[in-house]
This record gives structure tokens, C-alpha cells and sequence, in this order.
């Protein structure tokens, strides 16, 4: 396995961390945990990884629907994920969901406006998911990697925490209507550095980096 960049300085990062709502308090402990840590006998490993403070980049492989909420909420901290701004407009979702630190994106407006939307919560102290391929991955493997994570974290200096989300596409394959009860496990790997740049080149090697981190964790199999 290659050797990964760890984060001993980082020059950028954001010292605070947002309070956690009550509204994200009743969403993570008597709903999403609960349903992680006993409906799919959720563990989690390397916690500790994991700064208490401070805008991190939280990146993980994408394998269902259930990802956003079991990273959201079984790591400790509020991780902010993105939303369609659609569903801001619904009064008691809209509430909810920016309790829980999610952000609005308009359909359409490409990514600009997504980076620019998760480099303010990095700056506000959050820590903040991607999914590293975008989009779900039938196998829950990185197989195509984009360069966004690697561009947030090169735009705030935050440091980039690689989380593996074991499983999640065999609970809740694509299509399915119905989650199955397997064992979903959660490894957290070692902080690895934003890129020195934004050039191209350091973004693909920081990315690739990532890639390399996630699916080695996934090797490694359940917890």
C-alpha cells in the first residue's frame, strides 16, 4: 500500500466548530444512529482520526441513499452535505435540513456555486461530506474519481478526512425499493494533506490519494 501525506501542520484550518442543533440532536440520536447502529449493526473504526475541531473535508465512497445520513451523523460531529435547493422551499423539511448543516445548490448551476457553498461552511468550521465519485457506485467501490474534494480542501486549506462506508450499496443496492439488514461498518483513515495547489496536477495526485486510501480501506472488509 502506498504511504499517505498525514497531517502534521496545516496552516488553514478553521479553529471552531458550529454548535450541534437540538433539531440535528433528535435527527442523529433517535433517528439515524439508532437505525445505523442496530438496524444494520453499525461499527465504526478510527474515530479518533476524526479533528473535534475545525473545517475538515469528510470524503467517502458512495454505494446508496443510506450514505449521507449514516456519514452525517455516526461520526461524532455534524458533517454538512449539499441539498437541492427545492427542498429548502418545504417549511418543516427546509428547517430540519439546515439544522443539520445542509447547504442548497440550484439544479443547473454547476459546480461553482456547490464549491463555493461548501468553502463557506469549511470557513465556518463544519466539517463537510463529498462523495468522491458523485454518484453511486453499484460495486461501493471509488472507481471514478472527481477532483472536487481535492479542490475544497486546496481553497480553504482544511485537511481531508477519507472514510470508507462498508457495504451500504449491498443494504441498499440501486433500484431496490427496500433496504436489505446487513452489516453496514465504517472505517475513518489517517488525515492526508490538501493538495499544495490548485493546479490540475496537484489536484489529480491529492485525488488519486484519496482513491487509494478509501478502496484499501474497503479491502480491509468488515470491521
Amino acid at each position: 500500500m502506498e504511504k499517505f501525506r498525514v497531517v502534521t501542520g496545516v496552516q488553514k484550518i478553521h479553529k471552531n466548530r458550529p454548535r450541534q442543533s437540538f433539531v440535528y440532536g433528535c435527527v442523529s440520536y433517535l433517528f439515524a444512529f439508532p437505525i445505523f447502529r442496530f438496524l444494520f449493526r453499525g461499527k465504526t473504526i478510527g474515530i479518533s482520526n476524526l479533528p473535534n475541531i475545525g473545517g475538515v473535508v469528510v470524503v467517502s465512497n458512495h454505494g446508496s441513499h443510506l450514505d449521507p445520513p449514516i456519514l452525517g451523523h455516526a461520526l461524532g460531529r455534524p458533517v454538512a452535505f449539499m441539498a437541492k435547493s427545492e427542498l429548502f422551499k418545504v417549511p418543516i423539511l427546509s428547517f430540519i435540513i439546515s439544522s443539520c448543516g445542509a447547504y442548497p445548490v440550484k439544479r443547473g448551476s454547476g459546480d461553482r456555486e456547490a464549491i463555493r457553498n461548501a468553502s463557506n461552511r469549511l470557513s465556518e468550521g463544519w466539517a463537510t461530506g463529498v462523495f468522491l465519485d458523485g454518484t453511486r457506485q453499484e460495486n461501493g467501490r471509488v472507481n471514478d474519481p472527481k477532483a472536487g474534494a481535492a479542490l475544497l480542501a486546496a481553497r480553504t486549506g482544511s485537511p481531508i478526512l477519507p472514510v470508507a462506508i462498508i457495504n451500504s450499496h449491498r443494504a441498499f443496492p440501486k433500484g431496490s425499493l427496500f433496504p436489505r439488514l446487513v452489516s453496514i461498518h465504517l472505517r475513518v483513515g489517517v488525515l492526508i494533506q490538501p493538495p499544495k495547489t490548485k493546479k490540475r496536477e496537484d489536484l489529480i495526485s491529492t485525488t488519486k490519494e484519496i482513491q487509494i486510501s478509501i478502496n484499501s480501506m474497503l479491502d480491509e472488509g468488515l470491521i
